[in-house]
């Protein structure tokens, strides 16, 4: 059995690759606040904002194995009120994470039928982020295109027949967990998986011939349209939209690529990232590190409220910083500390975060702007990207290194939800 395509990009870099599956191990199949079921459902939630099929696709399968009922795969209509309530923070924190406030927390933790715990609600949020950031290294890396795209053969749609993340650990099986929680399905809803494998392939089929129509209707923008250059106005360091003139990944009519058979798991399917800088300043204000940080108040609040989850996180953090990026800093020609840095602090930046500490001088004269496009469209509207901006933006780089930026982008977006979520959890318990 062949390994995922995401667990195949990550394995050019397998120390991170073994960090991460140990998180993601953990978060899925291991003792926790949340049923097995209910982590899987809310994992194609998070996937469906960015309308990544690969990842709905695997956890819809993980999901039936998990024994969860058939019926809430027709839509957010068929789930418990209490999950279907994540909605506004899924919605938030995927495309606009620093709308979100105590009273989102409050809400959903009001003594009623449907409230969540603490303990709950935080095991649902680093879920949340864990799968938006994963989406963008789905498209980042271009396992949500289909094999022979951009030139990357190794790279394969998802197939139904596909294993696991937690079938790449050691034990190469899932946990025992989760496999004492998979319980006797009926005959109606082995009829109902046969009848979602029929469809889930269905569709992938009648996409398949679209591709070379989308690659075409991509922007052919290289050099040209507007600037990506991060600023100083008043004080307050901005990013202007690089993408700006880029068109969306479009079929003939229109519709985003698996808009269509993923609106079922989403409300408010308009909702989307709109650039920080654009914010209305009454009503958002810059997130300093300095006032909250994951070293300083959000490791400790999650670790507390959701046993080891915080070290694990905090491992894949260190680890993505750790790893060896000298070439790649050479070709850019700083030091591979500063170069890391440049591209986190850009991409908190988006997110509206500051480092009180930091140059933002440095991230223009750092990232080409053709780089800074690449990273801002992964990062905040990775259903945009394709193979063939994959290929185009970075041709001095090597495939691995290309891969370790995409590894920056997923760590740097997740740890920006992670703030900005648990500083309104703080500040509710406050």
């Amino acid at each position: 059995g062949r390994l995922e395509a995401v667990t195949q990009q990550m394995g050019y870099h397998p120390q991170y690759l073994d960090s991460f599956l140990k998180t993601q191990h953990y978060l899925m199949h291991m003792d926790g606040p949340l049923p097995f079921d209910c982590r899987h459902y809310i994992a194609i939630m998070a996937a469906a904002r960015h309308q990544c099929r690969y990842l709905v696709n695997l956890h819809v399968l993980q999901f039936l194995r998990a024994g969860g009922d058939p019926q809430w795969l027709r839509g957010l209509e068929f789930i418990p009120p209490k999950l279907r309530n994540l909605n506004e923070i899924n919605k938030i924190l995927a495309h606009r994470p620093w709308l979100i406030t105590k009273e989102h927390i409050e809400k959903l933790l009001k003594i009623s039928e449907w409230s969540w715990s603490l303990a709950e609600l935080v095991h649902a949020v680093v879920l949340l982020a864990h799968c938006h950031a994963l989406a963008s290294f789905v498209f980042g890396c271009g396992c949500e295109q289909d094999e022979g795209l951009g030139g990357r053969g190794s790279l394969k749609p998802l197939s139904l027949g596909n294993q696991c993340f937690c079938e790449a650990t050691a034990s190469n099986s899932c946990s025992q967990e989760l496999l004492r929680i998979n319980r006797k399905r009926s005959l109606d809803s082995c009829m109902e998986l046969d009848s979602l494998r029929e469809r889930m392939q269905r569709i992938h089929v009648e996409t398949e011939g679209r591709d070379e129509m989308r690659l075409l209707q991509q922007d052919r923008e290289e050099g040209e349209g507007q600037g990506a250059e991060v600023g100083v106005q008043g004080g307050t360091e901005h990013c202007s939209d690089p993408s700006a003139g880029l068109s969306p990944l479009a079929d003939t009519d229109g519709e985003v690529t698996g808009a269509t058979n993923l609106a079922c798991y989403m409300q408010d399917p308009d909702f989307g990232y709109q650039d920080f800088a654009r914010r209305d300043e009454d009503q958002t204000q810059v997130f300093r590190v300095q006032d909250y940080s994951w070293e300083d108040h959000g490791f400790s609040l999650v670790n507390r409220l959701y046993s080891d989850i915080g070290h694990l996180l905090d491992e894949k953090f260190r680890m993505v910083d750790g790893l060896q990026s000298s070439a790649m800093a050479k070709r850019q020609g700083c030091e591979p500390s500063v170069f890391k840095r440049g591209i986190w602090n850009y991409i908190h930046c988006m997110f509206g975060i500051r480092y009180d500490d930091y140059d933002y001088a440095e991230v223009n004269q750092l990232l080409e702007r053709i780089l800074k496009v690449y990273i801002k469209t992964v990062t905040c509207y990775p259903e945009k990207t394709n193979s063939e901006m994959f290929d185009r933006f970075w041709k001095q780089f090597k495939h691995s290194e290309k891969v370790h930026v995409n590894l920056l982008i997923l760590e740097a977006r997740m740890q920006a939800e992670l703030l900005y979520a648990l500083q309104a959890i703080t500040q509710y318990m406050i």
